[in-house]
């Protein structure tokens, strides 16, 4: 398993993906998908750089799902909410030079998006930062307690052990998979809920096609599958839904899970693979809304905020629950719920506010910006570029004429003024943080070029070089 190394996602969805989720309508959770297609719309349009549309392929399986089944959900889907960016959905037929198994001939075909989830979150950081927030990294709560209308709160610096106090007139627990533990460990109230904790799992293997999109399998258990084309040559396939009980930071995919997905594969495509053909395994864990029973599958992604504000006393938004894709719509409405304690709060604004590195019209056009800019900038790593930082790129190119310029080259078109940049504006620290959580250059790199990597991080954190 060449390059093969595991990861850990703590997102609310680990499947890089912007979506209404067609697959809920099954359960009957129109509300939910009609919020998350209006705001799949709406990311779209306001983060161009790291979201794009993407066109799904749904294999017709009569046995599990008849067809008159799928074409009234994916009516919904094209109508719950308006549509400007992305085509409907249609029927296909595939034909001889398909990259599925011969029994599969016909299908369906829709419109959802692509996201790159951790580029994702270190924007809204960036974001944050822009409008005057302080951004802690690497710290931890320790302890939360009200005292005389204020919270008093200790914070630790996970590297050092140190730790410091501050004061908040307001506490919003949004601690994901934490968010229910936080309470018996740091904040000393009962907790008003109990998530379900969900792992969900992936792999990456070689590109099992040549075409631009995405697949959706059925599976015999009725569980969904995506297989999503991913960084050129490779595909990613997932997710698992299983009952997790243990620590979120310790979530590990397991080789039963490998398996599930190898074999959900090679049922419906011809280009079999095997667990020796993983490059890269990651796991993640769902925080979902506890509910009685059920298959995993069939746990609500909606949200739920539980207020709990005494007379006289500072308030504390705990939130439950959650998808990607509505990221933006619960921040908006959490901090709405919070404006009753806060009179001189203004309006929402965060409906037309640009990603930092959105402001570009679309990618095409910033690509040709960047090639009269900086002509000699190979095809590969503008593409990148693009697809990574939209215009925050110029933070690093400006100024320079010629690839040297740059400065140290530590392969798969990894240069020093990129890792500079992450490190100053992006809060990286680690190899892992630039080649896996800013990026994906980990499935590229060599071990000579990590180590060298490593060194030249070790140097400048060393030399307390990094503002």
């Amino acid at each position: 398993m060449r390059n093969e190394r595991p990861g850990i996602s703590h997102l609310l969805e680990q499947q890089q993906l912007i979506h209404g989720g067609l697959r809920y309508l099954e359960h009957y959770e129109f509300g939910l998908v009609k919020k998350a297609l209006a705001e799949r719309e709406l990311l779209l349009k306001n983060a161009p750089h790291i979201m794009w549309p993407l066109r799904f392929r749904l294999p017709h399986r009569p046995h599990l799902r008849p067809a008159w089944m799928i074409r009234a959900g994916l009516f919904l889907y094209d109508h719950l909410a308006r549509r400007e960016r992305l085509p409907g959905s249609c029927a296909i037929r595939f034909d001889q030079n398909s990259p599925l198994q011969p029994y599969l001939n016909r299908g369906f075909e829709y419109s959802d998006g692509w996201v790159d989830d951790a580029r994702l979150v270190v924007l809204c950081a960036m974001a944050a930062r822009n409008q005057g927030a302080e951004i802690a990294t690497r710290t931890r709560c320790i302890r939360a307690q009200r005292h005389q209308g204020l919270w008093y709160i200790t914070l630790q610096d996970t590297a050092t052990g140190a730790q410091q106090q501050c004061r908040s007139r307001v506490l919003v627990n949004a601690a994901g998979p934490w968010a229910s533990r936080l309470f018996a460990e740091t904040i000393p109230l009962p907790a008003p809920q109990q998530l379900r904790l969900v792992k969900g799992s992936h792999i990456v293997v070689p590109r099992l096609h040549d075409g631009p999109e995405a697949y959706m399998l059925q599976n015999e258990d009725r569980r969904i599958v995506f297989v999503l084309p991913y960084l050129d040559r490779f595909s990613l396939i997932g997710t698992t839904d299983v009952d997790y009980e243990g620590d979120p930071a310790e979530v590990q995919i397991s080789e039963r899970e490998v398996d599930y997905l190898c074999t959900l594969v090679n049922d419906h495509f011809k280009r079999q693979i095997s667990p020796a053909d993983v490059v890269w395994r990651y796991s993640g864990v769902r925080p979902l809304i506890s509910n009685e029973g059920g298959e995993a599958q069939q746990a609500s992604r909606d949200y739920r905020f539980e207020l709990d504000a005494p007379a006289n006393d500072a308030p504390l938004l705990s939130v439950f629950g959650g998808k990607l894709t509505t990221y933006r719509l619960l921040a908006e409405a959490a901090t709405s719920a919070l404006c009753r304690f806060f009179p001189e709060a203004g309006p929402p604004w965060t409906h037309h506010a640009v990603l930092p590195g959105g402001n570009f019209h679309s990618p095409p056009r910033l690509a040709a910006a960047l090639q009269r800019h900086y002509p000699w900038l190979p095809a590969a790593l503008q593409q990148r570029l693009v697809r990574s930082y939209g215009t925050l790129c110029h933070r690093f190119l400006h100024g320079c004429e010629q690839l040297d310029d740059l400065g140290e080259a530590f392969g798969a078109g990894l240069y020093q003024k990129e890792v500079d940049y992450l490190m100053e504006q992006e809060w990286a620290r680690t190899v892992d943080d630039i080649l896996w959580r800013r990026s994906k250059l980990g499935l590229e790199l060599q071990d000579e070029e990590r180590a060298r990597l490593q060194r030249y991080l070790q140097t400048r954190l060393t030399n307390n070089s990094v503002r």
